[in-house]
């Protein structure tokens, strides 16, 4: 993936993924201002500047119109390894898991895969909460909601061991829920049809 070179400034509105970039720092004091004075108007919903890193700014640049596609399990593993998502069989794992092989209400209802939360202080694509759940318009803004997810918050681990240990320990409530994605993995050869060697892991 050919990263940005710098992280820019981006005026975000989690009413719905859009972007615009800040030109000048003027324009960057003018907003603050603006939303320290309004944001006792907006109850959870947020309106901030947000510094994009590298990745993020370049799963932004890949969401272009491409969320009309009916979900497929197939499509779902496409979608991972065009982003780039880190430990694609570890997260299509989680997705199996979360949804019930994508039989689940949150999946059918919210178009959410990965059992996530209406995320607060990052990038998100998310429309709102339903079921105590994200909600997005199509399940592949659920997939880029992971993917701003991992980058945010999981740049810094080195190897499949660390991925479970933080999901273990951050991601669910659940005591056997790495055991269960490790089961998964290698029930379903997941490592095979991600095509991953053991120098990726």
């Amino acid at each position: 993936m050919k990263l940005l070179k710098k992280p820019k400034l981006f005026y975000y509105c989690d009413h719905r993924l859009k972007f615009t970039p800040i030109k000048n720092h003027y324009a960057v004091l003018a907003l603050t201002f603006l939303l320290s004075i309004s944001i006792s108007y907006f109850v959870g919903r947020e309106t901030k500047i947000v510094q994009l890193n590298p990745i993020e700014a370049e799963i932004l640049l890949r969401h272009i119109n491409d969320t009309t596609m009916s979900f497929s399990s197939e499509r779902l593993q496409s979608l991972l390894l065009n982003l780039n998502v880190r430990y694609p069989y570890i997260v299509y794992a989680q997705s199996l898991l979360e949804t019930g092989s994508f039989n689940s209400d949150i999946f059918l209802e919210n178009h959410n895969l990965f059992g996530m939360k209406q995320a607060r202080i990052r990038v998100n694509t998310a429309k709102g909460t339903h079921n105590g759940h994200a909600y997005y318009n199509t399940w592949q803004e659920s997939v880029y909601d992971y993917a701003f997810y991992q980058c945010r918050y999981l740049y810094k681990i080195n190897n499949e061991q660390e991925y479970y240990n933080y999901l273990g320990q951050r991601y669910a409530e659940d005591p056997d829920y790495v055991s269960k994605l490790k089961h998964i993995v290698k029930e379903q050869d997941l490592k095979k049809i991600f095509n991953v060697s053991s120098s990726d892991r």
